[in-house]
């Protein structure tokens, strides 16, 4: 804590360079807040001083406020743990400060850091600095002034564009939008910022103070109109949060009642976004997926990740395609192997048409793009092999072909090479088991699409080495995923957890609930579709293989329906062939299909579940605590064998992989909300009514019975995670900042 620290420097010049010392993003702790406004009061007050430079130490600025705090504030309920530094720091300190004040912005400003940036009378900031207020993807809206200052400086619509998406420009950007005054080179930025501070304060360049100014406002009714189209976009980008709106007023106060009262009621719903249900949730993940980066005798070992240059994917279908473009894409070089040219040009066509796509979205350059795919070779042998550094199978989930690649890519790579299988649910045992030894086998399954889903899950088994591991897990993070490593069993940590998820919908469908009125529950839960349309869009060919899988593995708690297979009967397959349970037309959403409750009440027939022949009575959230409560039972089942290294790690994989809504923090941590007591008794009801699928876990039994949530060490973890850590969480941290600065664990 002692490197925490705001210090002043007067130069010969009468500039005082007042620098921020919070490593390593130099995000806002309270001493720092405390700090900013001592040094301030004294730029006012000393007569030697003209005028004032705000920057960072360590190329930063400032990271915005450190979520440490914010966290402290969840674990202890007390709010006023945050100072009140709109008004008195960035209002009276700074904007309103008798001598001008520029921010120096190196590397970054974000969130707070931005709003400080904001206060300050210019801004000067270095090339490619990256500029943001993400704090609604925190749960949270500004706190410092910026929903009044960011439109007053870029504009009304450009201003709701950056908060509604949290995401960053750069300096660039800034400079066209009139939100920063100047680039200068990082090694003359102080120079640059000392020389227009006492151009200011000798009248020789504007003193503008940004809550006062109005011309990037328009008149109120154009500024309305704004506004009505934007609370309609985020109904329809955020239908389950009533942060955006919220927001949205806070700016309205400003523009109607002037800054000021802007001000006050940003300060006054910033405080009760704080200590909301959703920010809890985000913030609670936001530390749940930076844990995922340490992992017990792997990453505490002094172990140093190796080079990964070249890798070989097998198996040109969606999933090996979607491999193949998440590596070539971050410059690695890929070998692409099939059985004949005839797969293998199809695989290649594949690939250019994710990369397109990618150029499409905005998402890549053309020139990048060429690259990429300048990378990527198509082979139909091994011969090319001999120098890759780890090859990933990415073939059909058969438990014998795999075996075969496996002992074939064994012969042909490299003694280093890491030999990797991307199955979802195969037990990775079975595939190594002719390979000896097998310390480099390990499993890397992707979420499809590879190269869009965030979520990397890594199987290790008992032999696999921890260089292994590490490898993979910098892989990747080279290739923007979030690794979350974990143990070998049927369905792993991700699929394993959810199996009970769909068949918990299939029983309810089979007691008589209507199948499209269990979908808008889910969906109105915060899932981007219902467990019957995620059947459609996976395949039912996919599900059944899968759904076998977890019968041999868990015969004990499968609820088996015939549904799926009547569908099939009938000629449906789902998305595939554009009837399932919804019909599906090009160009339109899919439609609920009503021609299939005749199969639905033939499946009831077989089944015979429904009590005395009728359907059940249940309640929206009955049917929503049926479907998710079982997933919650087998989580607690997976954290008791040990198959992920924490609970929070459930967390990060069920948002990042099965699209579980973030903003309630990931499905053990919503568990802890609705409360472990509860979860169990209703388990233990309708296991009593209908079976062994909902009997609870003795692991959540004996949680609920001593009243110990799920997370409890994760919740410890939190409490003093300030006080052992020198690093600094900020409220504003960018994608790629994190993963270069921060490890918050």
């Amino acid at each position: 804590m002692s490197q925490i620290r705001v210090t002043m420097e007067v130069g010969d010049d009468g500039v005082a360079v007042i620098t921020i010392f919070n490593p390593p993003l130099n995000t806002m702790a309270v001493p720092i807040i405390v700090g900013l406004m001592e040094k301030f009061d004294e730029v006012s007050r000393r007569s030697d001083v003209k005028a004032a430079v705000l920057t960072g130490s360590g190329g930063k600025f400032c990271g915005g406020l450190d979520l440490n705090l914010i966290q402290k504030v969840h674990v202890t309920g007390d709010v006023s743990l945050v100072p009140h530094a709109s008004v008195d720091l960035a209002l009276t300190a700074i904007e309103d400060c008798k001598k001008p004040i520029v921010a120096a912005i190196k590397g970054l400003a974000l969130g707070g850091g931005l709003e400080l940036a904001m206060g300050c009378h210019a801004r000067i900031a270095t090339p490619k600095a990256q500029l943001a207020l993400p704090e609604l993807s925190l749960g949270l809206i500004p706190g410092l002034g910026g929903t009044q200052r960011l439109p007053r400086l870029v504009g009304l619509s450009k201003a709701i564009e950056m908060l509604m998406s949290s995401k960053p420009i750069l300096s660039e950007e800034g400079k066209k939008l009139c939100l920063i005054d100047a680039i200068a080179p990082s090694e003359e930025l102080l120079k640059v910022s000392c020389k227009w501070a006492l151009d200011i304060a000798e009248r020789l360049k504007p003193w503008v103070k940004s809550l006062q100014r109005t011309d990037k406002i328009g008149s109120i009714s154009e500024a309305q109109e704004v506004l009505r189209f934007a609370r309609h976009q985020a109904k329809r980008t955020a239908p389950n949060s009533s942060l955006h709106q919220a927001c949205l007023d806070v700016i309205e106060e400003g523009i109607l009642h002037g800054g000021y009262k802007g001000l006050l009621k940003e300060d006054k719903v910033f405080r009760e976004t704080v200590l909301s249900d959703t920010s809890k949730g985000l913030v609670h993940l936001f530390f749940a997926q930076r844990a995922t980066s340490k992992v017990p005798k792997v990453t505490d070992v002094g172990l140093k990740p190796r080079q990964i240059k070249k890798v070989g994917v097998i198996g040109g279908g969606l999933m090996g395609c979607g491999i193949a473009t998440a590596l070539i894409v971050s410059n690695i070089c890929v070998l692409l192997k099939e059985l004949n040219s005839d797969y293998l040009h199809k695989g290649i066509k594949r690939i250019q048409a994710n990369v397109g796509g990618l150029v499409t979205r905005g998402k890549l350059t053309k020139d990048k793009a060429d690259k990429a795919l300048s990378i990527l070779k198509g082979v139909l042998d091994y011969s090319e092999f001999k120098d890759v550094d780890m090859v990933i199978e990415a073939v059909i989930e058969n438990v014998g072909l795999k075996q075969k690649i496996f002992s074939e890519i064994e012969k042909a790579s490299p003694p280093h090479c890491i030999l990797a299988t991307s199955t979802s649910t195969i037990d990775l045992n079975l595939i190594a088991d002719k390979l000896n030894p097998q310390d480099r086998v390990i499993g890397a399954h992707f979420f499809s699409p590879a190269h869009v889903m965030p979520l990397l899950e890594i199987v290790r088994t008992q032999e696999t080495s921890p260089q292994v591991i590490l490898d993979l897990m910098t892989i990747g993070r080279v290739i923007n995923k979030v690794p979350v490593v974990v143990g070998n069993c049927t369905g792993f940590a991700v699929n394993r957890t959810f199996f009970p998820y769909t068949q918990g919908a299939h029983l309810l469908v089979n007691l008589g609930v209507d199948l499209f009125r269990i979908e808008g529950v889910i969906s109105n839960f915060g899932l981007p579709m219902g467990p019957f349309q995620l059947q459609d869009v996976s395949g039912y060919g996919v599900f059944l293989a899968v759904w076998k899988e977890f019968v041999k593995a868990f015969p004990d708690r499968v609820f088996m329906s015939p549904l799926i297979e009547l569908l099939m009967k009938n000629g449906r397959n789902g998305k595939i062939n554009g009837k399932g349970y919804y019909i599906y037309e090009k160009g339109s959403k899919p439609k609920p299909d009503p021609s299939i409750l005749p199969i639905i009440e033939e499946c009831r027939q077989q089944t015979k579940l429904m009590p005395a022949g009728k359907p059940i009575t249940i309640t929206d959230k009955e049917i929503l605590e049926m479907v998710l409560f079982p997933v919650v039972n087998e989580a607690c089942r997976v954290l008791d064998e040990g198959v992920v290294v924490r609970a929070s790690d459930l967390d990060t994989t069920s948002v990042l992989g099965m699209s579980f809504p973030s903003h309630r923090g990931g499905i053990v941590f919503w568990a802890d909300t609705v409360g472990a007591n509860h979860v169990y008794k209703s388990l233990k009801k309708w296991s009593e009514a209908y079976g062994n699928f909902y009997k609870p876990s003795k692991y959540l039994e004996e949680r609920a019975i001593k009243g110990i949530p799920l997370v409890t060490t994760l919740s410890l973890f939190y409490f003093f995670l300030s006080i052992f850590l020198s690093a600094q969480c900020s409220l504003g941290l960018i994608k790629g900042e994190i993963r270069s600065h921060i490890n918050c664990n």
